[in-house]
């Protein structure tokens, strides 16, 4: 399947997501909280690419 001219390649977030987890998790170290910063790193690593897939809908 072959895509218009004008469409664009969808963007990886993958990478977005991943350093967000590790962020967290290692924020939540230093605070003594490390599986509430990797929860709180995946949270916020989800929400970004959420908001990119969403700006790719368009």
């Amino acid at each position: 399947m072959s895509q218009s001219p004008n469409s664009r390649a969808p963007r990886a977030t993958g990478s977005i997501l991943a350093f967000a987890i590790l962020a967290g998790a290692a924020v939540g170290s230093i605070l003594g909280q490390p599986s509430a910063g990797l929860l709180v790193g995946a949270a916020i690593g989800a929400a970004i690419s959420v908001a990119f897939w969403l700006k790719d809908r368009r």
